[in-house]
């Protein structure tokens, strides 16, 4: 019978590489909460006409990347691919938005795109996401990115590139996506690639996104949105461009910077660093006014990011992890029920660490006792047993040990 192996492009976290995963939630939750975002768990499961009407059918995520499946009862159910949508459908349900209110969310969690697994991107793969409901000032939008930068700093990446953009409203886009179709046939239609082709008819801003050589030569002198924008889309850009310009951030203006979901509006941002390969986004996102209303939710604004936690764990270092307090080395084999219960009581008093199981020397239990890298070794045999004392080691200075009264040492600590 075949071995049983995980599923490609669905990784295990052992402690080494987990601890990154929860040093970036850590410090997520440290950060925003300064902003004033709280924290929301929404299911992995999801009905998939949830991501069919906010994404947009034509999307590569809708049509070709979700795991979708019919349940018992026929009903197509889809693992989610992005946060946002969940965390939308979560704020509509609850029912719990009045006018004038503005809401402030964050979530962690796993999201499941079937693609080609890579460096830096998995199948199942994780995302820390930020989402602001009822907002539409421009200081919202460079306030998420206020927050990103300072989160992404916190964690100790330096070498980075904020992208910035506007993509217009519903007011101006339809001017520009004109302009680019018309441009495009402009070009001859064979030299794009089969997505694009698609692409020109049902979304032709997302031509400007793809990363085929042959398709971002071809677009280098399409025009750019920012020629057509608004009034009010000009003015929301440059106030968001003022706070951050304010704040010091240093950002590169890219008019060909777009987002893979439909329902974006307005500023877009994204996040690159230099040191992971090709896959340089770490971090994305932008305004998307409109998306609330399309699923049947209060007209209320909307904006936020996603980071994704593969890609930023690739510029993490390995992270140390603490100390433990004791390792307590059982010495006899009578002792070790005894053991068990006495290292249960420092536990209870805040101390972490681990007590020897199977039986060996002294030799191999003070082997084990420094590969643990513990503070203090505890040593509990036949004597300590019968005159109720613990021996204890210095593990971290001079290496001494003595032998106390339990019930003293206990109360010493």
């Amino acid at each position: 019978m075949a071995k049983v192996q995980k599923i490609k492009g669905f990784a295990d976290l052992f402690p080494t590489e987990a601890a990154k995963y929860t040093f970036m939630e850590a410090c997520a939750r440290e950060i925003f909460s300064r902003y004033g975002f709280g924290e929301l768990r929404t299911p992995i499961l999801e009905k998939t006409e949830l991501f069919q009407k906010s994404i947009g059918e034509d999307t590569d995520v809708v049509g070709k990347e979700m795991f979708t499946f019919p349940d018992r009862k026929d009903r197509s159910l889809t693992m989610r691919p992005e946060a946002t949508a969940g965390v939308v459908r979560a704020f509509i349900e609850s029912k719990t938005h009045q006018p004038g209110n503005v809401s402030k969310f964050f979530t962690f969690g796993p999201m499941f795109r079937y693609e080609r697994p890579q460096k830096g991107r998995q199948r199942q793969f994780h995302q820390i996401n930020a989402e602001v409901f009822g907002a539409d000032e421009p200081q919202a939008d460079a306030e998420l990115i206020l927050m990103l930068t300072t989160f992404l700093h916190r964690i100790g990446l330096k070498d980075l590139t904020v992208e910035l953009n506007s993509l217009g409203c519903h007011e101006c886009r339809p001017a520009y996506k004109q302009a680019l179709v018309d441009y495009y046939k402009s070009k001859d239609k064979a030299n794009f690639c089969e997505d694009c082709q698609r692409r020109m008819e049902t979304n032709p801003l997302r031509v400007l996104d793809c990363k085929v050589p042959a398709c971002k030569e071809l677009v280098q002198d399409a025009p750019v949105i920012t020629d057509h924008l608004c009034p009010d889309c000009e003015a929301h850009f440059a106030d968001v461009r003022a706070v951050l310009d304010g704040a010091g951030v240093t950002y590169a203006l890219n008019p060909r910077l777009v987002r893979g979901l439909d329902y974006y509006v307005r500023t877009c941002f994204e996040v690159t660093s230099n040191d992971i390969g090709s896959q340089t986004s770490v971090a994305g996102g932008g305004r998307y006014d409109g998306l609330i209303k399309s699923l049947d939710g209060p007209d209320c604004p909307g904006s936020g990011f996603a980071c994704g936690m593969e890609r930023l764990a690739l510029l993490l270092g390995d992270i140390e992890p603490e100390a433990p307090d004791f390792y307590l080395a059982v010495v006899d084999g009578e002792a070790a029920n005894e053991a068990m219960l006495f290292a249960q009581t420092l536990r209870a008093k805040g101390l972490r660490g681990e007590v020897s199981f199977a039986g060996g020397s002294m030799k191999s239990r003070m082997r084990a006792a420094n590969k643990s890298g513990a503070r203090t070794c505890l040593i509990l045999g036949g004597s300590e047993l019968a005159d109720n004392t613990i021996t204890i080691k210095d593990m971290a200075g001079n290496r001494e040990q003595e032998t106390l009264d339990r019930a003293l040492y206990l109360a010493s600590l």
